[in-house]
């Protein structure tokens, strides 16, 4: 089963996280996962590839750790090219890099690392579409071996210099750390948009718009009946999700009507959802 191209106008923006050393952080996402300082205006910092932000560091020495709350599980670069992902792995291997993973998903192949201050991270390239497996709604997706090494051998036959991410790469998705899977459905489904694309993970959902196979991953294996983080802690202030005119109004109309805190912002509207999780939605 096919589905709809994913559209410009629904996809993720910039994540902005609470950092307690923002120096070493920047350094990070700098060197070794190939940002790029697009501004800083005193304690925040505005990372990016290209023309848009992708990161927010703000940094707060005094912030309060998040351990056991919800919250970020990473934050997901999506790279235009398995030839770019290919050099981000020489890159990692010759810079000697922690990684935490590899993974075939299926539709797509992912690296994941974690920040200075534990913060997740996913580097990874899509699949074509085509190869994408659709069933009653749902796509395929697994978590199969990455065979990391045919990829170093496709970039060093490119022999192309690694000189940070390509400009293309962007925030792919965003995975949260939820309490609930029935509340963050009702909310991100309910009232967001979103739909689900599998079930098939124990303990997750992953949803989208447009036939992605997701802009959101939602699961409760670290975080099952959590709190929401303290106000200031270290870790994830808010994500952006940006929408076309038509669909910012329903979703706006629908957050009233549940009674979703809404804030004004000078983008769009900030909405909290039920693990503290905050949310702006912009057009």
């Amino acid at each position: 089963m096919s589905m709809n191209s994913d559209k410009p106008q629904s996809r993720m923006g910039p994540v902005t996280l609470i950092v307690r050393d923002l120096d070493r952080c920047v350094e990070y996402y700098t060197n070794i996962i190939g940002l790029r300082v697009r501004a800083r205006m005193g304690t925040v910092v505005h990372l990016g590839a290209g023309a848009e932000d992708l990161l927010v560091l703000e940094g707060n020495s005094d912030a309060p750790p998040a351990a056991h709350t919800t919250g970020l599980f990473h934050t997901a670069f999506l790279v235009p090219s398995r030839a770019a992902l290919a050099r981000h792995i020489r890159h990692l291997a010759d810079s000697g890099a922690l990684i935490d993973g590899m993974a075939d998903h299926a539709v797509s192949e992912a690296i994941y690392l974690s920040d200075p201050e534990g913060n997740g991270i996913e580097i990874y390239r899509d699949r074509p579409r085509e190869e994408w497996a659709w069933k009653d709604g749902f796509v395929h997706m697994v978590t199969d071996p990455l065979d990391a090494e045919l990829l170093l051998q496709e970039a060093d036959r490119e022999g192309a210099k690694w000189s940070g991410v390509d400009a293309g790469t962007i925030v792919g998705h965003v995975h949260l750390r939820v309490s609930n899977l029935i509340a963050a459905e009702k909310f991100y489904c309910d009232i967001l948009g979103f739909a689900v694309t599998t079930r098939s993970y124990r303990g997750a959902l992953f949803i989208s718009k447009n036939g992605y196979h997701h802009h959101l991953g939602l699961n409760t294996w670290r975080s099952y009946n959590a709190p929401p983080p303290a106000t200031g802690s270290a870790g994830l202030k808010q994500f952006v999700h940006r929408t076309d005119g038509t669909e910012f109004d329903l979703i706006r109309d629908r957050a009233a009507t549940s009674k979703v805190i809404i804030k004004e912002t000078a983008q769009g509207i900030l909405l909290r959802d039920p693990f503290g999780i905050h949310v702006e939605i912009t057009k």
